[in-house]
């Protein structure tokens, strides 16, 4: 189950937010009942989430905390079942963010949810050749979601 929770005082195309999230978890092999909680937040509340949670300053775009450490599994294994974990999203500082990568707020807000997903399933980018794969899979996938949409 996928769940949207709009707290930012934002409107936001929740829907667009769970057929997304559903897309990247079938392309990654994830049980299609996995739980799933998308929660967006104000600055201010991303701001104290930052600051409790990794120590650093202002607000974040995107914050991930994964829950039973579900994984991607390999060929020819079942897919994962159990809680994914929350991803929390702030709509004014992706906003924010936005134009300076160069994209729509819309496809910011896609192109994040998409991070936030790859860090619940064990994704990261501490290291360099680390940070190549996941950002690889996450071009991929936010390409692959908009040639599905367009298609839609």
């Amino acid at each position: 189950m996928i769940d949207v929770n709009n707290e930012s005082g934002t409107p936001v195309n929740e829907k667009s937010l769970i057929k997304l999230s559903a897309f990247v978890l079938q392309q990654l092999r994830i049980h299609p009942q996995v739980d799933l909680s998308i929660l967006l937040v104000d600055a201010a509340t991303m701001t104290g989430y930052h600051q409790k949670f990794l120590h650093l300053p202002g607000p974040a775009d995107v914050l991930s905390f994964p829950m039973d450490e579900l994984r991607v599994p390999a060929e020819g294994q079942p897919p994962p079942i159990g809680l994914l974990g929350d991803v929390v999203l702030c709509p004014s500082e992706i906003a924010r963010r936005a134009g300076k990568n160069g994209r729509h707020t819309a496809d910011e807000m896609d192109y994040l949810l998409i991070h936030g997903l790859l860090h619940l399933l064990g994704y990261d980018h501490a290291k360099p050749a680390d940070e190549a794969a996941m950002f690889a899979l996450q071009d991929r996938l936010f390409i692959d979601w908009h040639e599905a949409k367009g298609r839609a």
